[in-house]
């Protein structure tokens, strides 16, 4: 069988004009012809759809939505299903889930790692395809999307409720692919934690794993013959004003051709969203050159280590300051960066803030009053 994955897509600003007025096809014509080669296409649907009046939840970072036209454009485009683990689904609340879990249906479109509440969000889904089964899981990292009990959501990322789910699927199919959303906002490397957990997640017994998230393209590696890819880049995601740059602009789609004795992998280049909207396919070394430097860096502990070290490094600071500083408006913000005013961080603060964070049972009560307080 023969399966391709893809990175975010979004509707918003040109691209939904466009869609909205029936140009659809000057957006994703040329995503459909990679589409129509596969016997199933996936694709990371970065936010829900609205039809009822929907307010927008309290969060961190922008509410995204579209309408049922940003769905069908998932249609023509030739998608089978998309991944609703990320960090937008739930940006309209309990309306939002439900009207994009009824659009699918109504659409014929499948769906995984979302739902109305935790039990289906983090649902397997099994599909029949030229005379075997594969297995999806989709799930993300921790942010504001993820369901519950009593609310719907997105499946969390939580590596021993995925092995399990690993081997429930081995029980049930042929290939079991497990999509990711995680990462770095606009840094082209895996962490350490995230080359180990999607390790473990095939020494489990995963037979792919594809990530995405970042906003930027990474690379990939095959561990014990198996595929890792540590990030898609955004597939189709506008912005205004409008973004040219290597990490938003370009990406790649993911095939896999699984068989009984191989899983092959390849890489199918773009850019998307630039001087138009819309995803152009490149020539198929287009990305190699970048592509062989983050491999080599993937491929080398030690090298990834320090990679994650400088990042961490030049961001990190900044993190702290917002996260923990009492007094935060653009003109304090502004004098620190530049060195003109001190930090009103205690060094009491400091560990109190490093105790709650860093141990795991503190961390647990601090995430519960931060949902339920």
């Amino acid at each position: 069988m023969k399966i391709l994955i893809s990175g975010d897509f979004c509707p918003r600003y040109r691209v939904q004009n466009l869609i909205d007025e029936g140009k659809v096809s000057e957006v994703l014509s040329q995503v459909k012809q990679i589409t129509q080669t596969a016997d199933y296409s996936i694709v990371n649907f970065e936010c829900p759809v609205v039809i009822q009046e929907a307010e927008p939840i309290a969060k961190q970072g922008p509410n995204l939505k579209t309408n049922v036209s940003g769905l069908e454009a998932v249609g023509y485009a030739g998608f089978n299903c998309v991944a609703l683990a990320n960090n937008h689904f739930y940006d309209y609340g309990e309306n939002g889930v439900k009207d994009t879990l009824e659009s699918l249906h109504k659409l014929g479109i499948d769906c995984c790692g979302g739902g109305v509440n935790i039990d289906e969000a983090s649902e397997i889904l099994y599909k029949d395809i030229n005379g075997k089964t594969l297995a999806i899981i989709n799930c993300c990292e921790h942010e504001f999307s993820i369901a519950t009990e009593k609310k719907g959501g997105s499946n969390p990322l939580n590596p021993i409720k995925q092995f399990y789910d690993i081997q429930k699927a081995k029980q049930h199919a042929d290939f079991v692919l497990m999509i990711v959303h995680g990462g770095h906002e606009f840094y082209q490397l895996p962490s350490i934690r995230m080359q180990e957990t999607y390790r473990f997640f095939i020494d489990a017994g995963a037979d792919a794993i594809i990530n995405h998230h970042q906003h930027c393209f990474s690379g990939y590696e095959y561990y014990h013959g198996k595929p890792i890819f540590y990030g898609l880049g955004n597939l189709c995601f506008d912005q205004d004003p409008i973004i040219a740059d290597e990490t938003w602009n370009y990406g790649y789609m993911v095939t896999l051709l699984l068989t009984d004795t191989t899983i092959q992998s390849e890489i199918v280049p773009y850019k998307q969203c630039g001087e138009k909207a819309e995803v152009t396919l490149l020539p198929q070394n287009a990305l190699d050159e970048k592509l062989e430097e983050l491999n080599t860096i993937i491929a080398d502990e030690k090298a990834l280590r320090k990679a994650m070290e400088d990042y961490y490094e030049q961001t990190s600071v900044a993190m702290g300051h917002s996260l923990l500083e009492p007094i935060q408006n653009r003109f304090f913000n502004a004098a620190r960066k530049r060195n003109l005013l001190p930090s009103f961080i205690s060094m009491k603060a400091k560990l109190r803030a490093e105790n709650f964070i860093c141990c795991e049972s503190h961390r647990d009560k601090l995430i519960y009053f931060l949902n339920n307080k």
